[in-house]
């Protein structure tokens, strides 16, 4: 293991894919008499600071094993994360080009998007330039969501992972990104997001109107989900977004859990003024007649829990939330009775 260390760690020859791999299987393999030893050249290599520049030929290998490909990566992603600053503009440009060609690349093959592994893996790699977005966007990388946009129309599996794109950057943004951004920081990619939502948006809108891709239709109504929490109210109540989420996908049964989630972020807003209040009154009164053709009047839900699918418990517990949230927050409803 010393010397695969030390082999590996010889920046003046081409790297050796097949090595590592070796060790990598070592490291994960549990019967291995060199388990430890081989976890520790892992630690020991990933921690030099010129490794990340190894990350591409072990990616590009055909002799790599997904558990190597997983290693450059998070090797790559450290980098990014702990050395951007300090990189040459021409290594941050070449590491941006080469991690959106990946995902650009891999997304775009059906074969990825067929497989489970693979598609975990392009999970990864989203992450990745997430993580590059929250170095170099807006400020550096102004043309991002154009760009993103304008390529979703080219194709339906490219499409599906940058609603995936999409939905963790909103996340970062406004969930998870506080820990590890400024606030300056997080307040510029705010304004940002809500000054170019409109192609987002529009993007959604396309797609829930065009597309009759099962995977690509829920990945949008998911990351619409979580776009419902921030976006201007206008895009919500002046546009046909509820009118499509009740009349459209509420009725089918396979979108019915997603489209529920959507509406219950819509009915759990807070704090509007009140010249929404009959929106909300009409938006309730057509869910509850959308209800009545899911469970007619005389069902009884408690006695037939037990029977149910999994999938329609989630969908009783998702119904429960939305009731409870429009409930308590009665727009519309509230008054001196």
């Amino acid at each position: 293991m010393d010397q695969a260390q030390a082999e590996l760690l010889d920046f003046s020859k081409p790297f050796d894919v097949s090595l590592l791999d070796s060790v990598v299987q070592s490291a994960f393999s549990p019967t291995s008499p060199t388990r430890a030893a081989a976890n520790t050249v892992l630690m020991t290599i990933q921690e030099n600071p010129s490794m990340w520049t190894r990350a591409d030929s072990i990616l590009e290998s055909p002799l790599a094993s997904l558990h190597s490909r997983y290693f450059a990566l998070q090797v790559l992603t450290a980098a990014i994360r702990t050395r951007w600053k300090v990189m040459p503009e021409e290594q941050r440009e070449g590491v941006k080009g080469y991690v959106v060609g990946k995902v650009i690349n891999m997304s775009g093959d059906e074969n990825t998007m067929g497989s489970k592994e693979e598609r975990v893996f392009l999970g990864k790699l989203n992450l990745t330039l997430i993580g590059i977005l929250k170095q170099e966007w807006p400020q550096s990388w102004p043309s991002f969501i154009p760009d993103l946009c304008g390529s979703s129309k080219t194709s339906e599996l490219l499409c599906e992972n940058n609603m995936a794109i999409l939905k963790l950057l909103s996340e970062e943004v406004f969930d998870f990104g506080r820990g590890e951004m400024t606030s300056g920081k997080v307040k510029r990619m705010k304004e940002s997001l809500n000054q170019e939502f409109s192609q987002i948006y529009q993007l959604c809108e396309f797609i829930l109107s065009h597309s009759r891709r099962e995977s690509l239709i829920q990945v949008t109504l998911s990351t619409l989900q979580r776009f419902l929490t921030w976006i201007p109210l206008g895009f919500i109540f002046q546009t046909s977004l509820i009118h499509t989420l009740l009349d459209t996908f509420f009725p089918v049964p396979s979108y019915r859990s997603n489209a529920l989630l959507c509406l219950t972020e819509i009915a759990t807003l807070t704090d509007l003024e009140p010249q929404y209040d009959t929106l909300f009154q009409s938006m309730f009164i057509k869910f509850m007649a959308r209800m009545n053709e899911v469970f007619p009047p005389n069902t009884n839900l408690k006695d037939n829990w037990d029977n149910m699918k999994e999938t329609e418990q989630v969908f009783i517990q998702r119904l429960a939330l939305f009731l409870t949230g429009f409930l308590k927050y009665p727009q519309g409803f509230a008054g001196p009775d």
